[in-house]
């Protein structure tokens, strides 16, 4: 039987290429994406080109109801889950903390922290027999966003 991988964030980057090398070795692969359908659905269509089996699920990986929902439809699709890439993140523009409203706080809290956690958490529930669990992190956890610092003061 073939595992089963979600992979969050991987309409694009790194959780697109972690997306297609997992495919070229044998998983079942559910490509994760939030707001870009379209990107996601080219990753489907590739692999399915390559004779691989992956579905798209869009999922925001700051709501918990978002995050079941995920879990629940490749349970629907594949009965199992085998592995979990929690790649997803935002970054937003960079800014002075002073700049910084508590909304946006909240949101990459709930985005960055929280998300993988309940990943983590389904992932556990659902993987009793064994499994694997990866969490991806990139430079931009040091520098707040990609690119060079711009003082917007």
């Amino acid at each position: 039987m073939k595992k089963v991988l979600i992979v969050t964030g991987a309409s694009r980057g790194i959780g697109r290429a972690v997306a297609v090398q997992a495919a070229s070795v044998g998983y079942r692969v559910c490509v994760n994406y939030h707001r870009s359908a379209g990107a996601a659905a080219s990753v489907v269509s590739s692999l399915e080109q390559a004779g691989r089996e992956a579905f798209a699920c869009g999922a925001d990986m700051g709501s918990e109801t978002d995050i079941l929902r995920l879990f629940d439809k490749v349970k629907e699709r594949w009965g199992r889950l085998d592995g979990l890439v929690n790649n997803a993140g935002v970054l937003e523009s960079q800014c002075r903390l002073e700049n910084m409203s508590a909304e946006r706080m909240e949101r990459v809290l709930r985005v960055n922290t929280i998300g993988p956690m309940l990943c983590c958490r389904e992932a556990a529930r659902r993987m009793t027999s064994g499994g694997s669990i990866v969490n991806v992190s990139s430079v931009a956890s040091r520098l707040g966003s990609a690119g060079e610092y711009v003082d917007y003061a």
